[in-house]
């Protein structure tokens, strides 16, 4: 909702001695709430957008590590909007749930004897009687002050999910907002290292991860980079030492060493696969093309750097990470030699395995209108990217956004923004189709991009507040990543269609 950043609590209200209240301007209006029911006041914090909500809901925002909805108290008392000043504040309530009430101005603590204290009944007011529990009638001209029933208000918003269900004890905090014209212009790369030395593909061009397995199948008379064979899912998969192949010295294999599944495409749109034996996965790096340089032509004459194909400088240039081209890595003849000796002749599946142990998730997190959501890689099919031309087969369902032919079979494919009322996007390159199975029914649904599969521990997947039914349903939980600045939303995908619509797509897809 804004830009500003504070949510420090305010110390300037002037308080005055007795029965308490903390009184504010909405529009051209005087309105209060029991002091007993504030527990501070703050600046109007940078807010995450939630779908299925209330429209007077203007996000969720961070404060100190618990999630906190805010609604516009303009739109909930039917008053025109107005933009956020310097005067704009957020009443922090807390009538069992913590609720934010954004206001344009507050007074005053002030203190009334109960004698000062009118019903509201007959009232001239803009605002819903329902929503008053009272009114402070003040002498020498000055304005009435309305005294709005804290609990009634947000009950209005929030009806049945208000109850103990409308758990806000998450540790989350807000998701950076990303420019959509900045974001078409940043690369995601996977960085890891190997003798000391960080490298990174590009994030599409990475299956996944995997730990170092306890048997690996070793081929004879194979190239000294290959470590040999892993069967992953029925999938041979060649395992090459990127120490080896680039002439590095030989290390054993540790606890921190991993396995990155790299892939390339073949004209013939089938890929090739392979494991590459790191020193350590890093992180998922998000850097803009300015903060990326083409390697130096003398360097990329010599030996093997001619698969490095950018160089970034991170950090004021102190951390700089070589991105290699993984398509001129695997057509290297060592690298393709060892696929080519082990592909499975058809084989163009792409799936993502990462291992896990049972304290750990996997989620896939893609951006829909700048923010990020996720979902459970167990749902995830594959990725893949969105056709050029998705023509609508006639007499298919109305939800159906078009039907994609993925190697001889025919996919259903909806649009994530239009299953959570966001308005459309222009197709673009960074688009993406996640393939979901819903009740056993691949299902395709286009997301603005796809960030990064990120591993964490269960324990940080959290609920979110019910702020709707259809919210709490198919959002029901958030994810904390207090270091990194996110907020990430979770999807429950079994909850994204319907029962009848899954057995409309069955058909259609048969």
């Amino acid at each position: 909702m804004s830009d500003q950043q504070h949510n420090e609590p305010e110390q300037d209200l002037e308080l005055e001695s007795g029965m308490q209240y903390v009184t504010f301007m909405v529009d051209s209006e005087a309105f209060g709430f029991p002091m007993a029911s504030v527990s501070e006041i703050i600046r109007v914090p940078t807010t995450v957008d939630v779908p299925l909500t209330p429209s007077a809901l203007t996000g969720l925002a961070n404060l100190r590590g618990s999630v906190l909805p805010i609604l516009d108290l303009r739109a909930v008392l039917g008053l025109p909007p107005m933009p956020v000043s310097e005067t704009t504040r957020v009443v922090v309530t807390d009538e069992g749930s913590p609720v934010g009430l954004v206001v344009d101005r507050v007074n005053q603590v002030l203190s009334v004897d109960a004698n000062q204290i009118e019903s509201s009944q007959g009232l001239q007011s803009s605002v819903n009687a329902n929503l008053l529990s009272g009114v402070i009638k003040r002498g020498n001209g000055e304005s009435m002050i309305q005294l709005l029933n804290v609990e009634q208000l947000i009950a209005q918003e929030f009806q049945a999910v208000l109850g103990s269900d409308f758990d806000t004890q998450v540790n989350t905090i807000k998701a950076e907002q990303l420019d959509a014209d900045d974001d078409a212009d940043i690369d995601q790369l996977v960085s890891f290292t190997v003798d000391q030395q960080e490298y990174a593909f590009d994030l599409m061009d990475v299956e996944g991860t995997l730990r170092i397995p306890e048997s690996i199948t070793r081929v004879p008379q194979s190239a000294g980079h290959v470590l040999g064979l892993i069967d992953l899912r029925g999938r041979l998969i060649p395992l090459i030492s990127l120490r080896r192949l680039f002439h590095l010295p030989d290390s054993e294999l540790g606890e921190n060493d991993r396995i990155l599944l790299v892939h390339c495409q073949r004209p013939d749109g089938s890929k090739d696969s392979v494991g590459l034996v790191v020193d350590q996965v890093r992180e998922v790096l998000r850097v803009h093309v300015k903060d990326q340089d083409d390697m130096p032509p003398l360097l990329s004459r010599g030996q093997n750097n001619e698969e490095i194909s950018k160089v970034c400088r991170l950090d004021k240039g102190r951390r700089l990470v070589s991105v290699i081209n993984a398509e001129a890595l695997l057509g290297q003849p060592g690298v393709a030699a060892a696929i080519e000796a082990h592909s499975e002749p058809g084989e163009t599946t792409v799936e993502t395995q990462i291992e896990l142990d049972d304290d750990n998730a996997q989620l896939v997190v893609f951006l829909l209108n700048n923010q990020e959501y996720s979902v459970s890689i167990d749902d995830v099919q594959e990725i893949t990217r969105v056709p050029s031309k998705m023509d609508k087969v006639p007499k298919t369902a109305s939800f159906i956004e078009g039907m994609v032919n993925l190697r001889g079979t025919v996919l259903p494919v909806l649009d994530m923004r239009a299953r959570f009322s966001i308005d459309r996007m222009d197709a673009n390159d960074r688009q993406r189709i996640i393939v979901l199975s819903i009740d056993g029914t691949r299902t395709g649904f286009i997301v603005d991009s796809v960030a990064e599969v990120l591993r964490l521990p269960k324990g940080q997947i959290e609920a979110s507040p019910s702020l709707s039914d259809d919210q709490a349903r198919m959002i029901g939980q958030v994810v904390n990543l207090r270091d990194q600045k996110r907020m990430i939303q979770v999807l429950t995908v079994a909850e994204l269609l319907s029962s009848n619509e899954v057995r409309t797509l069955s058909g259609e897809a048969a």
